[in-house]
């Protein structure tokens, strides 16, 4: 019989190796580079708002040289319709994921492992479920989905309360997008990635199944 602990010590290892490869690029990302990867996905993802106009949404707030920048909530929250909530994460002391709504810059405090999170009330673990349009962080996805995050496992959590319908978009930068990644049982997968050059990409079992960048349309119709 295979040994089952040395093949999860492999993936960990796997993980671990491929992580500290795609954080080395990160950092080594000029902040002109990353200035304008963060204009391009901001664009890309507004106009998916605009197009989805979901009533709620969850979103992030950028740090260090993830992609989207750090005024990304106060783009999203700008192109949603007028009434509609954008969720930020809030981190708990197990690493799940706590939700709280958006409600300006002037809201955000800092947090642990250098997050930045909304000051109010939580709406629970569940509040993810509500909504139509989920915007998570990654270092990487494959062409089927699989999503690679830091190793905490708090998206993970997250994304396993979200109905498979809803559509859950991972931003990257440019060469984040691969053909395949070290994955577990529990790795659960997004419906798509946005990078700064190829725009949004829905992704399948059987790889991508949107090549062309700037159709939202055609990604969510």
């Amino acid at each position: 019989m295979p040994d089952f602990s040395d093949e999860a010590e492999a993936l960990h290892a796997a993980k671990r190796e491929t992580r500290a490869v795609l954080l080395a690029h990160r950092r080594a990302l000029t902040a002109a580079h990353r200035s304008a990867a963060a204009t391009r996905v901001q664009a890309e993802l507004t106009a998916l708002v605009r197009r989805l106009r979901p009533a709620t949404m969850t979103g992030y707030v950028p740090v260090g040289s993830e992609p989207g920048g750090p005024d990304l909530p106060e783009v999203l929250r700008a192109a949603l319709p007028a009434g509609a909530e954008l969720l930020l994460p809030v981190l708990r002391d197990d690493l799940d994921l706590d939700w709280a709504p958006y409600a300006g810059p002037g809201t955000l405090v800092a947090a642990g492992r250098g997050m930045r999170e909304p000051h109010g009330p939580r709406r629970g673990r569940t509040a993810i479920v509500g909504a139509s349009l989920v915007v998570v962080p990654a270092l990487a996805v494959d062409r089927h989905g699989l999503r690679l995050g830091r190793g905490g496992g708090s998206y993970d959590r997250a994304l396993a309360r979200v109905p498979a319908a809803t559509m859950t978009v991972a931003l990257l930068h440019d060469g984040e997008l691969l053909p395949a990644l070290p994955a577990q049982p529990h790795d659960r997968p997004v419906r798509a990635a946005l990078t700064p050059s190829e725009g949004l990409r829905l992704l399948t079992r059987d790889g991508i199944a949107l090549t062309a960048s700037g159709s939202a349309d055609a990604a969510v119709g």
